[in-house]
């Protein structure tokens, strides 16, 4: 079966048992600050499993593509090096909410693999949870009796708290687990030693390819575990290994999931599969992170140097890295595989095929700008080498600059040392490497309590009011405490609210909880698993009643204003540049907007202004809000209503129409655009191939940009005593200024060549040194010439020169190279050192450097302390 087959043939086994057929969520999250990416198939389903959320359908299958690079189940520095690992990877998924338990998982679990794909019955083994005393669960007896049915007990194995009982996080849903593993070893060394022993033992042969959760308890923030009221199935298959055991492979690299990209990847390098190991694991690396990049970028998450987006540079760059390091690729190289994964995988995903172009010069531009990275840590680590040839030892906090700053990983700087027989100083490394996963650890880190209920309401959902009002009598049906950076917060749930929470780029609403003449403040307003939660600082005195709860109507407008611009803009975007403009994120506060959207050129200055046109004559035109709160989707896209991939929908969605721009869109607005009053844009940019951003701003603010740049105009008309035409005057004094300066430049050489012959003279000789030490009345431009100057006049040179410009001190030193070489003379400490006297530091190579300092009186200090100075070194 190919892969294609596969995949196909589990969705139709369970379409067959009454499953609805869902559609993979994107890999990337929105919404959820507790993750960035999907790294398991049951992420969509959470808010079900928590309880907060309807269940639509109570039988679900689906495939969904998946990101681990870290924890217990993946480890990015295995990807490639072993069979079965990898970043994204498919997870084939049966779910129940509520409606079937243990027995019916089981049995059609084991008549899928057995009966269907006809997996070797005795290549299969099970296990089940043996219980955990500490807990003080038993074994589970129920799964055990049922698996009897369908596999020989010797079969069935007893399995650990940390192998057979699940858990989402700390809290939260879990329950015990039911795993099946697979043996494709042949048949002697099946022979030899039985499958049971190497079961949960890493064997690269013995494998698990399904799990089966049964989620029954809520893990407490106490540790404490309680009954869940529904139970739940949560089912998951490795589709990559699946793929493995019923193609007859050995490895997960070697079925059609993978070969298609090793083919294509050993046609571009040249270099053939399976006949080196270095270059083969270059290659399943870069095959495997080719999908995870492609993937995400689909999905909407860009490289960039930020929380998912930095985890996507990073794999991507590892990519560009195993291309140089082994196949010797100079040029751009990922982009051009693209077309074969859009080929394999666009059928069944097709945002990898809407979002084709993008995706291939994202890759292109990220990888293009890597390589000159790449090749700058190059440069600093040979530079490294050459002046530090007498140790062969890397320095750890170097290697921790290489891996930091240049994207070094530390293999790929011990494997450069290990070419020329140098050695890194791991020990030091690690220090710093863990130094700062433990500051990212702590500024992560967040203590979160329980959630303690105040009211009886058994969803604790939410009514969201604030569409219609801004102020609404409220119930608190829930708080909890959380303790992040030290400092305390609460989160609050009410019955209903008028606060809208973050989401879809708009922020979230402040403003107060008041009661009696009590008074607390909500600084944020956010979503969490479905739930929308306020956060204060302080809880209120008493939480029984009824309290008001009041948004700040001042930002809330602000924030509208912006929040519909940002549709406007939309709209004119695609008006002047074209229908294949599409929103790729954006930010909605009360200060200003941003918007990102896919354009492969620099908006030029004449179609901004077209642009910002457009835009102010849909505010003058005030078109009244046209709202369909709760329409169909169907009904939505026949309207013509903008959607973005990515986001998530319900069968009735939430439509927001101002003339001709109609989008899909869950935020606050204007009830007319002439509320928006006027739209300025004030920045154009590009942060990433194939998209642009704009920032502008509206209403008061573009009113005090307006006022501020009329301010600045009537300012120079006065300073240059021209009013009918300042720009004339402006570069008249331009012009002036740059006449003067090339006069000062002809000056000042005539007086640095005076200088240089008089400073030769009068050189002092120190023990075959030529050395001068002297304070000049020259900018650190001309200093940096005086010195280079000598330095060509003069062979044994060190020259000291003191310079202040107004009231900035500087100090340059010049050292001849052979002193360098030859009595191991170093400028850079010797600045080091007479920096400290002008209160500055500066730095440089061993024969020349420079500092700059504030102590313009320390001049005089350095330059007698410069002489003794060189004397000790």
């Amino acid at each position: 079966m190919t892969s294609a087959q596969v995949r196909q043939q589990f969705l139709d086994f369970f379409a067959s048992k009454q499953h609805q057929i869902v559609p993979s969520a994107p890999m990337v999250v929105k919404n959820d600050p507790t993750l960035m990416f999907t790294n398991a198939g049951m992420n969509q389903f959470k808010d079900i499993f928590l309880g907060i959320a309807p269940v639509k359908y109570p039988r679900v299958a689906d495939s969904q593509k998946c990101l681990r690079v870290s924890g217990k189940h993946n480890d990015l520095e295995e990807v490639g090096h072993d069979t079965y690992h990898h970043t994204m990877f498919e997870m084939l998924g049966n779910w129940s909410f509520g409606d079937y338990f243990k027995e019916e998982a089981i049995a059609w679990a084991w008549e899928l693999l057995a009966n269907v794909y006809k997996i070797d019955k005795s290549q299969l083994y099970v296990t089940i949870f043996g219980g955990d005393p500490s807990d003080h669960l038993p074994e589970d007896t129920e799964a055990l009796e049922i698996w009897k049915k369908y596999v020989p007990e010797d079969r069935i194995l007893r399995g650990s708290k940390k192998d057979n009982f699940w858990e989402m996080g700390d809290t939260g849903p879990c329950g015990p687990c039911s795993e099946i593993h697979v043996d494709i070893r042949n048949l002697d060394e099946r022979a030899k030693i039985p499958g049971a022993g190497l079961i949960n033992k890493d064997h690269p042969q013995v494998i698990e390819i399904w799990n089966n959760v049964f989620i029954q308890f809520n893990r407490q923030a106490d540790g404490k575990l309680v009954q869940l009221p529904a139970k739940h199935v949560d089912t998951g298959m490795g589709f990559e290994r699946l793929c493995m055991v019923l193609q007859g492979k050995q490895s997960n690299y070697d079925t059609d999931v993978f070969t298609p990209l090793i083919q294509e990847i050993a046609k571009l390098s040249n270099i053939a599969y399976g006949t080196n190991e270095k270059s083969d694991i270059a290659m399943r690396v870069i095959a495997d992170h080719l999908r995870t990049v492609a993937f995400a970028i689909a999905d909407g998450q860009l490289p960039s140097n930020v929380k998912a987006g930095y985890v996507i540079r990073r794999i991507l760059r590892r990519a560009v890295r195993y291309a140089y390091s082994f196949l010797n690729a100079r040029e751009p190289f990922l982009f051009h595989l693209f077309p074969v994964l859009e080929n394999q995988m666009g059928s069944f995903y097709p945002e990898l095929v809407k979002n084709s172009e993008l995706i291939k010069r994202v890759m292109a531009e990220e990888e293009n700008s890597f390589l000159k990275t790449l090749s700058m840590g190059i440069q600093k680590f040979n530079q490294y080498i050459v002046n530090n040839s007498a140790n062969k030892i890397i320095n750890g906090d170097f290697a921790f600059e290489l891996y930091d700053t240049y994207g070094f990983p530390i293999d790929l700087t011990d494997l450069m040392c290990r070419e020329i027989g140098w050695t890194v100083d791991m020990e030091n490394f690690s220090k710093r490497l863990e130094e700062q996963k433990s500051r990212s650890r702590k500024d992560a880190e967040v203590e979160t309590g329980d959630w303690v209920d105040c009211q009886p309401q058994e969803d604790h959902v939410t009514e969201f009011m604030g569409y219609d009002v801004t102020e609404t009598p409220v119930r608190i049906l829930r708080y909890r405490k959380l303790i992040a950076k030290g400092k305390e917060i609460y989160q609050l749930v009410f019955d209903k609210t008028p606060f809208y929470a973050e989401s879809g780029g708009q922020v979230g609403d402040t403003g107060a909880l008041t009661r009696n003449g009590e008074s607390i403040e909500i600084t944020d307003t956010k979503k969490e698993h479905g739930l929308i939660v306020h956060l204060v600082e302080k809880l209120p005195s008493n939480l029984d009643g009824t309290f008001t709860a009041k948004v700040d109507e001042k930002k809330r407008t602000l924030t509208a204003n912006n929040h519909s611009a940002t549709h406007l803009l939309h709209y004119a975007l695609r008006k002047v540049l074209g229908t294949h403009v599409e929103q790729k994120g954006s930010f909605v506060g009360p200060d200003y907007l941003r918007f990102d959207f896919a354009h492969f050129q620099k908006v030029t200055t004449l179609e901004l202004i077209e642009i910002e046109a457009v835009v102010n004559q849909l505010i003058r035109k005030n078109f009244v809000l046209n709202e369909q709160r709760a329409t169909s989707m169907e009904n939505a896209q026949k309207m013509g209503a903008l959607m973005f991939f990515g986001d998530k929908y319900g069968d009735l969605v939430r439509v927001i129409q101002f003339g001709d721009s109609i989008e899909l869109c869950g935020g606050t607005h204007v009830k007319a655009t002439g509320q928006i009053g006027y739209f300025k844009i004030t920045a154009e940019s590009a942060i990433a191939a194939g998209v642009r951003r704009i920032e502008a701003i509206t209403a008061d603010r573009a009113e005090e940009f307006l006022n501020q740049q009329l301010n600045i105009i009537d300012e120079l008309k006065a300073l240059i005593k021209n009013p009918n035409d300042p720009l004339y005057a402006i570069r008249q004094l331009i012009e002036q200024n740059s006449e003067l300066r090339k006069e000062i430049d002809i000056l000042n050489a005539a007086k640095i060549h005076q200088l240089k012959d008089q400073l030769i003279k009068t050189a002092e000789d120190l023990n075959g040194i030529r050395f001068i030490a002297t304070k000049v009345d020259l900018d650190m431009a001309a200093a940096k010439d005086l010195a280079f100057g000598l330095k060509t006049s003069c062979d044994n040179l060190v020259a000291v020169i003191g310079n202040v410009a107004g009231d900035k001190p500087g100090i340059t030193i010049i050292i001849s190279e052979n002193l360098v070489a030859e009595r191991k003379l170093d400028a850079r400490k010797m600045v080091r050192e007479l920096a400290k006297h002008i209160q500055g530091g500066g730095g440089g190579q061993a024969h020349f450097a420079t500092a700059g300092g504030k102590n313009a009186d320390g001049i005089d200090k350095a330059l007698h302390e410069a002489c003794s100075l060189v004397q000790s070194l």
